[in-house]
């Protein structure tokens, strides 16, 4: 049995036709899907971290010195807690909005992305820093550039004021100890201390655990992650912004660095041993950038200068000799 039709009608009964001007074009931001984001693995990593680096804070940075009984755990919580939280909190001021810089980036282009992942670490510093994962390959020359390089101009937009609070409140002449373990200062760090202590300028290379405070050390943690980060190789931030310099050229500036990277830790192994690690996961991970979405994009002079003045950061904010004891 067919469906009823209406009885049909004469031309001066239609009703006018619609009049489409200048209909939107879809683009292909239209056709992307962002899928959704998982809160849970992200808020777990987040406590975890922040406990992590509490610990970290609250023993003084020598937490294998407190894990033999647990009632000396809980003693030095205790009594330090408020070291603890301070550390804890410049720590991940430091490392979410180094990572919110990227996840900005991210939602303004519409690039997949997770929300920041933070790295607990039960060590001296109490963390690995941060990350996001995204789809890269979805990305322009431009808009890795815009990624890479907003999430450590932004970290270091928080890093040197807690750096500066941590400095004036450093106090260089107490003698560390015979096996007190020091941390190497980087260039900038150096700087900051002749500047602001201009007496300990013989003594602004290294700076030992029983010197420090929580906004020293979270300043010193903030310009060792971001220098990481900024090492021109694979997908760090670093890689990105090199990539967008310079194409699909960048792969031999990559090579180079691991190459002095490897000869400079060899040469240096009693304190740049901690870096061999890094080295190798880099390599497992592969040197070379993939390819963006379109690498005929060209980057502006703004941005060009900006991404040749970036590649100061790990030179100026990596410390190269790490530590000894």
């Amino acid at each position: 049995m067919s469906s009823p039709t209406s009885p049909q009608q004469s031309p001066e009964h239609l009703p006018p036709a619609p009049i489409h001007t200048n209909p939107p074009e879809l683009g292909p931001s239209h056709l992307r899907t962002v899928p959704r984001r998982r809160l849970g693995l992200p808020l777990v990593l987040f406590v975890a971290t922040c406990l992590s680096t509490y610990w970290a804070g609250a023993t003084g940075w020598q937490p294998q010195s407190y894990v033999n009984s647990s009632s000396s755990m809980w003693e030095v919580m205790a009594t330090n807690w408020r070291q603890g939280l301070t550390y804890m909190g410049a720590v991940l001021a430091i490392l979410l909005t180094h990572e919110m810089g990227h996840f900005l980036q991210t939602l303004r282009y519409r690039i997949p992305a997770s929300y920041p992942l933070c790295i607990p670490m039960p060590s001296l510093i109490g963390t690995m820093g941060a990350v996001i994962s995204m789809d890269g390959m979805r990305a322009n020359r431009k808009q890795i550039f815009d990624i890479g390089i907003a999430g450590p101009l932004a970290g270091l937009a928080v890093a040197f004021p807690i750096l500066y609070l941590g400095i004036n409140r450093l106090d260089l002449s107490i003698a560390p100890g015979p096996n007190d373990i020091q941390l190497y200062n980087p260039v900038i760090v150096r700087w900051m201390i002749e500047w602001i202590h201009p007496e300990w300028t013989k003594q602004a290379q290294w700076v030992a655990v029983s010197q420090l405070n929580p906004f020293f050390m979270a300043g010193w943690v903030g310009l060792l992650i971001t220098g990481l980060n900024m090492l021109p190789v694979s997908q760090l931030d670093g890689g990105h912004t090199i990539y967008a310099l310079f194409g699909r050229e960048a792969y031999k500036v990559s090579r180079a660095f691991v190459i002095i990277a490897l000869v400079y830790v060899v040469l240096n192994l009693e304190q740049a041993y901690v870096w061999t690690a890094m080295l190798i996961l880099v390599i497992i991970m592969g040197v070379d950038h993939p390819p963006t979405a379109d690498d005929t994009v060209e980057l502006d002079d703004f941005r060009w200068i900006l991404g040749v003045a970036s590649m100061s950061i790990p030179v100026l904010c990596f410390p190269l000799l790490a530590l000894k004891q």
